[in-house]
């Protein structure tokens, strides 16, 4: 059991970010071939990728979670539920963008780990985009000129 937690330990100090995600040079992947099966090292490679993935999945949720605490929190005071209730509850663009920030992360690294196609998600990227350009539309539009709508995103 130690020999393969030195292994994982070895490939977790050589693996570089790549564009699929962690990966070894091939240097590493000769040095290490000198000593462990290709199976072995690809086997520890998995590994490091699955728990570097899982450790910043909890933490990405982690950190949704209390924004979504903290967002919702006021709406359990009687006013703040009244309030809610009665259809005047509302959020701040600062909220909203927070909360799109934390799920954006969530949905890159859980693409790692479903099994089925990605929720629909075109109003999300919608919002993401309308959030990007907050404080630049002045400049880009003139200030008074609102942009047309896509063709895709009118009715919706």
């Amino acid at each position: 059991m130690g020999r393969i937690v030195d292994l994982c330990g070895e490939v977790a100090a050589a693996a570089e970010e790549g564009e699929g995600g962690l990966v070894l040079p091939p240097e590493a992947w000769d040095r290490l071939g000198q000593e462990w099966q290709e199976e072995d090292v690809e086997d520890a490679l998995s590994f490091v990728k699955d728990s570097l993935f899982q450790g910043e999945l909890v933490e990405a949720t982690d950190s949704l979670s209390a924004h979504v605490l903290e967002i919702l929190g006021p709406f359990g005071t009687q006013a703040g539920f009244d309030r809610l209730k009665s259809g005047q509850g509302t959020l701040s663009v600062e909220a909203v963008a927070g909360l799109v920030r934390r799920v954006t992360r969530i949905e890159e690294l859980l693409e790692g780990y479903r099994d089925s196609p990605r929720p629909e998600h075109r109003g999300f990227d919608a919002l993401q985009t309308r959030l990007m350009d907050l404080g630049i539309e002045d400049q880009m539009w003139g200030g008074d000129e609102e942009p047309e709508e896509p063709e895709e995103e009118k009715g919706h």
